[in-house]
């Protein structure tokens, strides 16, 4: 069978040039979602917002996947938040992991949702549907974000109630946290939206912010290009949507190249 080997099962299998790491945890939160950390590789550096490629070894060759790494850049350990596809060429055995296991990770991680390819403003949005919420798990634990940013605003939709958790996790995790908690102070909101069940918000976020409801549950203003500033993370169709709202409130997209106003993470979308 397929699962996931122990280290020493294929030490000598393991690629070169990449890294070999250990399980430590894993959260199972739905049968569709689960979350992991893994040891982080002595050296191995990247940008809060940042993915990675990771894989396991599959029949004796190795199969990667593009990840953003959900833990902040200064954390000891590296955590990810994975969808589970039944029939995936990867998630059907990372799903399956468990403490002790060895995880596969490419050396250079890349990624657009970083904070370098933003011009400064005063308000930092984070759109994000399903698992595209793990680059802002690591931005909104970094310190560097309030240090740029005034106020920071992460949404979250998910189908239902219980996909969410992750999302309340991370805020909880952050207020138990007396070194963060301190740092974050106020400056975070988290508006979680559901689309099929009944929840105290509910909508696709490009609904809300279209029709002014995000702005007016937030006590926020609408967006204004002069200080406002986004990252998007999620399914092609929200990518777009919201790409197009964001450009009709005057707001223009960067690169790290070119920082400006907005960024979208397109590495996850078929």
């Amino acid at each position: 069978m397929n699962a996931p080997a122990k280290t020493e099962d294929f030490a000598e299998s393991i690629p070169a040039g990449v890294y070999a790491e250990k399980v430590l945890s894993v959260t199972h939160y739905t049968d569709r979602l689960f979350r992991f950390r893994m040891t982080r590789p002595e050296g191995f550096r990247f940008r809060s917002g940042e993915f990675a490629m990771i894989g396991l070894m599959v029949e004796g060759k190795p199969i990667y996947r593009a990840y953003s790494i959900a833990s902040p850049a200064w954390d000891e350990e590296l955590e990810f938040f994975s969808i589970k596809v039944p029939d995936g060429p990867l998630t059907q055995h990372l799903q399956k992991i468990q403490p002790g296991d060895t995880v596969l990770m490419r050396k250079k991680p890349t990624g657009t949702l970083v904070l370098d390819a933003l011009t400064p403003g005063k308000r930092l949005y984070m759109f994000s549907t399903g698992t595209g919420i793990a680059p802002f798990a690591s931005l909104i634990r970094d310190p560097e974000t309030y240090e740029k940013f005034e106020e920071v605003i992460l949404t979250h939709t998910c189908r239902e109630v219980a996909e969410l958790k992750y999302g309340f996790d991370l805020i909880e995790e952050i207020r138990s946290n007396e070194l963060l908690s301190e740092i974050v102070g106020d400056k975070l909101k988290h508006y979680a939206t559901v689309t099929r069940e009944d929840y105290p918000f509910q909508g696709r976020i490009t609904d809300l912010i279209a029709n002014g409801k995000l702005f007016s549950d937030l006590g926020v203003p609408a967006l204004d290009p002069a200080v406002d500033r986004g990252m998007i993370c999620g399914s092609s169709a929200m990518l777009k949507d919201t790409k197009e709202l964001l450009e009709k409130a005057g707001l223009t997209e960067g690169a790290n190249n070119k920082p400006a106003e907005f960024v979208i993470e397109r590495a996850f979308v078929g």
